[in-house]
């Protein structure tokens, strides 16, 4: 099948051609790590990157992917989701968004050799198959996406944090979430020298697996407590007029979108070992097990303890917010949330280190090293200021959902599936193909302008750099 477009531009890299830059051999490689880098050298890359390529195993970037969803943000789901949608529309939605989603990442997951190139970004994948224009399109939407939940987890650190202080204070606040998210911004930047790239993360997101589910236990367990301990019942009615519950009813949706894409599959499918399609399913297989499993519970459970006065940080809403397991708790959602942050800030590493490094050079040598400090900390700076400036973190996980997950994870994947695979196709298999291209552009317009009304509704009631 003919392509257009960003073919002319792409890099075939074999083994026998390869330059150091494509691929930095650490000294404290493994012969089998050198072997599995070897082997992915076989198929060419869409482009070359200074970041490392094929090196990782399926459970390795299935922990990436968890690392990435099973966030402290899922302690907002109860109110975000459930809160807004109740007992029946609620399960109904989050459990079906969890299977389309899996679905939809299922056929992406399928796409990463199309050509017989490892398209090693998402917009690699678009511009091969639709040209340089969608390139810079898929681009902009995913590199702006990804700067928006930057700012919204580095706002959720710095919530949990200021909830940690909470519980060695007598009551009084010296320090004000704007304070508290700056000094997440300062880890962040450390953090961000300390990994270079998502390969070397793969040990922090196995730390991550730990991390998240300690909170995630804890969360279940205190609200489960709350909720026998809970006097009279709980209110589970929906609340606001019909015009309110319409726009939260589609930010809901948009916030179940965000729950269960990353956005950034292609990326982390370039990762992988060979063979990249089974591995990258198997992947994604463990998330939407042993990954979505206890997201399912939290929500469900949080909503059940304290109805639909649930906070949107659950943490907020429970009887002993200074309890040494809240703090334990909310102590590990940080640390948690510094490491997710990594893995979706590292797209935007990838390109500048990409654009800034000098090819040949290892990823530790000074050149690289100071690449590294001063983009990565001019990067996050910025970010921690937008982030303080407005901490609306519940909105931002909307907004987010409406941009990334219908256009990039829903619609995009069915259309570049069928220009790749649609002359084998029925005239069943294409009508549904393009039914849910059709749902997908429907729902990014109408929940994006949901999000949209969130944050600027919600940035009337709270002024610039709100203590929320």
């Amino acid at each position: 099948m003919a392509f257009s477009g960003a073919d002319a531009d792409e890099v075939a890299v074999t083994t026998a051609e390869q330059p150091p830059f494509f691929r930095v051999a650490s000294s404290t490689e493994t012969a089998h790590d050198q072997e599995a880098a070897r082997s992915s050298d076989i198929i060419p890359l869409s482009k070359e990157t200074f970041h490392r390529v094929g090196e990782d195993t399926w459970y390795e970037v299935g922990f990436h992917i968890i690392a990435a969803l099973n966030t402290a943000f899922i302690l907002g789901y109860p109110a975000l989701i459930m809160g807004i949608l109740g007992w029946i529309a609620g399960p109904i939605c989050l459990v079906g968004g969890a299977v389309i989603s899996f679905y939809n990442n299922y056929l992406l997951g399928g796409l990463h050799e199309t050509g017989g190139k490892r398209h090693v970004r998402y917009r690699d994948l678009a511009g091969y198959i639709y040209g340089p224009t969608m390139y810079k399109l898929t681009w902009v939407a995913q590199f702006l996406c990804l700067i928006v939940i930057n700012i919204g987890t580095i706002i959720l650190a710095g919530l949990s944090l200021k909830s940690m202080a909470r519980a060695f204070s007598d009551g009084s606040e010296i320090v004000k979430l704007p304070g508290w998210i700056a000094v997440t911004g300062a880890v962040v930047c450390i953090f961000a020298l300390m990994v270079p790239t998502l390969h070397a993360l793969r040990f922090f997101s196995t730390c991550s697996l730990l991390l998240s589910s300690i909170y995630t236990f804890i969360a279940i367990v205190v609200a489960f407590k709350d909720g026998l301990k809970a006097e009279g019942p709980r209110d589970y009615s929906l609340r606001g007029n019909v015009t309110d519950r319409t726009f939260n009813a589609i930010g809901a949706l948009a916030t179940i979108a965000f729950a269960f894409n990353t956005g950034i599959l292609p990326e982390m499918q370039a990762t992988v070992r060979q063979p990249t399609t089974r591995n990258i399913r198997k992947a994604l297989g463990l998330q939407f097990t042993v990954g979505t499993f206890p997201i399912l519970v939290l929500t469900f459970v949080g909503y059940w303890a304290y109805g639909n006065t649930v906070s949107v940080y659950m943490f907020s809403s429970v009887s002993r917010p200074r309890s040494t397991a809240v703090t334990v708790a909310n102590a590990v959602a940080f640390l948690q949330a510094i490491i997710s942050l990594h893995v979706y800030a590292s797209p935007i590493y990838e390109f500048m280190d990409t654009q800034f490094a000098r090819k040949g050079d290892h990823e530790w040598s000074r050149h690289s090293v100071l690449v590294r400090f001063f983009t990565r900390t001019a990067y996050i700076g910025i970010s921690t200021f937008l982030g303080a400036l407005l901490p609306l973190f519940g909105d931002f996980i909307a907004l987010t959902g409406a941009l990334v997950a219908f256009p990039l994870e829903w619609g995009l994947i069915h259309h570049m599936y069928l220009k790749v695979k649609g002359k084998e196709f029925g005239k069943g298999r294409l009508l549904w193909h393009w039914s849910m291209i059709v749902i997908a552009v429907v729902l990014t317009f109408t929940t994006a302008t949901a999000g949209l009304r969130f944050i600027i509704s919600d940035s009337i009631l709270y002024h610039e750099f709100a203590d929320l």
